[in-house]
């Protein structure tokens, strides 16, 4: 019961979408403790399945793995230099001039990435921007040598393939880039799944590591399985749970399982008869999700087993995503700390 992670699988998809970009380096996407499922333990399987370039928000996030991987991972903080982080060992992405030169001001010998707005206006330097700042950049010099470790962009449609901004950025990054000899990226998953044009030097999967959208290959990455507190018979007519919602049409057998709201089952998926697994058979969510309980209509289960599971094979992140209103990233990202984790060990 609890929450499995399946590294093996998180390797195999790393492996797999860097053979859909065989001339750039996979890096991986970690942070959020990589989308939630325990960057302690997923960081190092994606190093030992090839991944050297590593990518966090937050300083913080990159000091906590810092140590678990090898001296030749490089470690990208997204957010830059902002004032007080401790960048010791990680690689600043610098999204403006402001940035760039209080990093070299308080880093002069410290390696750094620029971060280019192709047209995602989130962050990253604009094209006039950049080009005040690009010949003081590209020849800085940092103790590991000379100029940034890393230019990169980031796409906003990249999960619609026909979109037309996924071509007109891609022309933006190539105007910018022109003539840098850094390493360049460009693509995370959905850009990776756009081809090779969209590859450059190197990659940043991020959700088709887990086993999530657009990667529609992934191999699953996560089982959750929910704990029944107590089962009861409902007769017809009766309510179950706040709001009464929902009132037995026949006598029932009800479970309550042990997870709710707080724990990343969002309340949005009430009424939603989104299905529990008891091997190859379901049973559906009855009544509103609860902040700590679901209530589950068993009736038609010969038996009912010490847990239900809400993701599986057969129920992915994006299917109940999809029966939220919301996307997988979130259902990953909200799972909560009281499921008991249990990482399988790459294979």
């Amino acid at each position: 019961m609890g929450l499995t992670i399946d590294l093996a699988a998180i390797a195999a998809n790393l492996k797999a979408l860097a053979a859909r970009a065989p001339g750039a380096r996979p890096g991986a996407v970690v942070k959020a403790d990589a989308y939630g499922l325990g960057a302690a333990r997923v960081a190092p399987a994606l190093y030992a399945a090839g991944a050297r370039h590593f990518f966090v928000a937050l300083a913080a996030e990159g000091r906590a793995i810092r140590p678990l991987l090898g001296d030749d991972a490089s470690i990208f903080v997204l957010s830059g230099l902002m004032p007080g982080q401790d960048l010791t060992g990680l690689i600043p992405v610098l999204n403006s001039a402001e940035q760039f030169f209080r990093d070299r001001a308080l880093r002069p010998r410290g390696g750094f990435a620029i971060q280019l707005d192709s047209g995602m206006n989130r962050l990253g330097m604009e094209p006039a921007e950049w080009a005040a700042i690009r010949a003081e950049a590209l020849s800085a010099r940092t103790a590991a040598g000379q100029g940034p470790a890393l230019v990169m962009s980031h796409l906003m449609c990249a999960d619609e393939p026909g979109h037309p901004a996924n071509a007109a950025q891609l022309a933006a990054f190539r105007e910018m880039a022109m003539g840098v000899t850094a390493p360049l990226s460009l693509s995370a998953t959905g850009g990776i799944l756009l081809g090779a044009d969209y590859h450059f030097d190197v990659t940043r999967p991020g959700i088709g590591l887990y086993g999530g959208d657009p990667f529609a290959e992934a191999r699953p990455v996560v089982t959750l399985a929910l704990e029944v507190i107590q089962t009861r018979t409902v007769a017809a007519g009766e309510a179950v749970g706040y709001g009464c919602t929902w009132t037995a049409a026949r006598p029932s057998r009800i479970a309550t399982v042990a997870a709710g709201y707080a724990d990343g089952l969002l309340r949005a998926l009430s009424g939603k008869s989104v299905p529990l697994w008891a091997g190859d058979r379901s049973a559906p969510i009855v009544g509103r999700v609860s902040m700590d309980l679901i209530t589950v209509d068993v009736t038609d289960l010969p038996d009912v087993p010490a847990a239900l599971e809400i993701l599986n094979a057969r129920q992915t992140v994006d299917d109940l995503a999809a029966k939220a209103g919301t996307i997988g990233y979130e259902i990953l990202t909200s799972l909560g700390p009281r499921y008991p984790r249990d990482w399988r060990a790459a294979e």
